[in-house]
């Protein structure tokens, strides 16, 4: 398997596509890992070379004790791009890969081409929400919280309608170990770069979903608004808008990397 060993992790990546081209690097979402971005690699891997890992703490990466920190995460991937030979890159972040996308793009901008942000926020929750969070999996596993995670991460009429794809989902949530999840949703607890986000200099794209009660639509305004130059779009989608809407997340990518 390709694990690289860091300072005290082994990251799990995937990288294919031409050696010539350039490369972009999808970040999962709390409690997912690498194959939630399955529909866009099989797409953008035509143009690009794909890199895509699994967050510290999840899939067949390192469970390392917590609590996990942001910077601890965007070293990660640093780490990363160092070890496999990278030097600049576009980058793709869902929610949590969000957040870790504005971490590296405030200390290691140089290392980054273009942003993309989706559904993610400045500021994710409440320290209360997270420690009640923390401490439900730490008490019932991952299958204390995944009904309510799966009704604030697809609409209903997506629930409804393309059930083989929540139930991948699900499995994603319930293999999701529960110490990695809780080192994560501490990162996100201690997390507030609110008042850092204007510091961000490069081209940004901020993809919000119109249904997503996580990371809301104001949310990815509030980026928008900050982020110099950046553009805002909002796709009719909650909280997985790659996976619920697929092809217009994939559409806004394409053409914003390619602009």
């Amino acid at each position: 398997m390709p694990l690289l060993e860091l300072n005290d992790a082994r990251i799990y990546y995937e990288l294919f596509g031409s050696s010539a081209a350039p490369v972009l690097v999808f970040s999962n979402s709390l409690g997912t890992d690498l194959t939630m971005w399955d529909s866009q690699a099989a797409v953008l891997s035509r143009d690009f070379r794909v890199l895509r890992y699994d967050t510290r703490g999840h899939g067949r990466s390192s469970i390392t004790p917590g609590p996990y920190s942001m910077g601890q995460l965007a070293d990660d991937l640093i780490g990363l791009l160092d070890k496999l030979e990278l030097d600049r890159v576009h980058f793709c972040g869902l929610s949590i890969g969000g957040m870790t996308g504005m971490s590296l793009a405030l200390r290691f901008p140089q290392r980054l081409v273009k942003v993309i942000l989706s559904n993610t926020a400045a500021k994710i929750g409440s320290s209360e929400v997270w420690n009640a969070r923390i401490d439900t999996v730490r008490k019932g596993g991952m299958q204390s919280v995944v009904p309510g995670i799966l009704g604030r991460w697809y609409t209903a009429e997506f629930r409804s309608a393309s059930p083989e794809a929540v139930e991948s989902t699900r499995r994603m949530l319930l293999n999701t170990p529960v110490e990695g999840y809780a080192g994560c949703c501490a990162a996100l607890r201690d997390a507030d770069l609110r008042n850092e986000i204007a510091g961000i200099h490069l081209r940004v794209l901020i993809i919000a979903g119109a249904h997503d009660p996580a990371t809301t639509p104001a949310d990815g305004r509030f980026l928008a608004e900050r982020i110099a130059g950046s553009r805002y779009v909002e796709l009719r989608a909650a909280h997985l808008s790659n996976i619920e809407a697929s092809e217009a997340f994939t559409m806004e990518l394409s053409a914003f990397l390619k602009a």
